[in-house]
């Protein structure tokens, strides 16, 4: 149906299989970093925290 042969398919799909698993490792990489460098969902006092930190690293620097 897809003009390949049986052989032709099955290293078609591990090399499918192989890269999605490869994207999906880098894609889940890049959430995990991107949670620890800012959180999607505001603790208790919301995003004042960042605004805080915000405020007293621009205090310091000028």
């Amino acid at each position: 149906m897809s003009g390949l042969s049986e052989g032709e398919a099955k290293e078609f799909h591990k090399l499918f299989v192989t890269s999605f698993m490869v994207f999906t490792a880098i894609a889940v990489a890049a959430h995990v970093l991107a949670w620890m460098w800012r959180p999607w969902l505001p603790g208790v006092n919301g995003y004042g925290m960042i605004e805080t930190a915000q405020s007293l690293a621009q205090s310091v620097m000028g």
